[in-house]
């Protein structure tokens, strides 16, 4: 798969991210009192956050590959697409509590933990959690991720995605709690159609009609380098 829907996704989702990450970013502690220490504790905090979804793309495409290697790379990709689309029905048809998950919860305690301390460490700990958090964006990066076929295409794919994300998440750090709120109302319908645009590219790759970057044909020796 090639690695643009990524930046597509994390470009277009960016808005999304900013309405719902952006409270937990401002939340965010930094080193020191000087301008350079803010803004490097804010880099440094998305340099975990990045860290946790290039460790995600890899796990994920080392998965697809190992179902590449069976001859089920087809498979992986329309199952990757038709998930996606069910997880977004079931949760628009469902209310459901994310903080019911003991792991959630336990993240959101580990992040609370490491709010009221103000080191480096800490810092880069709580954009890895934040990596964690549950987000339809990051489930659709990573059934993209898993669709590359190989953990170096996982990993690149879900670095893009989350670079992707950056000039809006360095905006509501810099620009403080104002853009947040303007942002919110802005959000809703960003999620579920770059859900829909990415399970829509698995699903085309799935039926192999042979157009190039899109629905490559699977059936060749460079399958994964499409």
């Amino acid at each position: 798969m090639q690695l643009w829907p990524a930046f597509l996704l994390g470009f277009a989702g960016s808005l999304h991210c900013a309405a719902m990450c952006g409270p937990l970013l401002l939340l965010t502690p930094h080193v020191g009192r000087s301008t350079a220490g803010f803004v490097g504790s804010r880099m440094l905090y998305h340099a975990g956050r990045l860290s946790m979804y290039g460790g995600i793309g890899a796990i994920m495409g080392t998965v697809g590959q190992t179902f590449a290697i069976a001859g089920l790379q087809r498979w992986v990709s329309l199952a990757a697409g038709l998930a996606l689309l069910l997880g977004l029905l079931f949760a628009a048809r469902c209310k459901f509590n994310a903080s019911a998950w003991r792991f959630v919860t336990w993240l959101k305690a580990a992040f609370a933990a490491l709010l009221r301390r103000r080191t480096y460490t800490s810092i880069f700990c709580l954009g890895a959690i934040n990596g964690l958090l549950p987000c339809g964006l990051v489930y659709a990066a990573a059934a993209g991720a898993a669709a590359t076929a190989t953990a170096l295409g996982g990993f690149l794919f879900m670095i893009i995605f989350g670079v992707a994300t950056l000039p809006m998440l360095l905006g509501i750090g810099l620009a403080g709690r104002n853009l947040q709120l303007w942002l919110g109302p802005r959000a809703g319908k960003l999620i579920p159609a770059s859900i829909v645009f990415v399970a829509a590219l698995l699903i085309l790759r799935s039926l192999a009609l042979g157009i190039p970057y899109i629905s490559p044909d699977l059936s060749d020796g460079c399958a994964t380098c499409h």
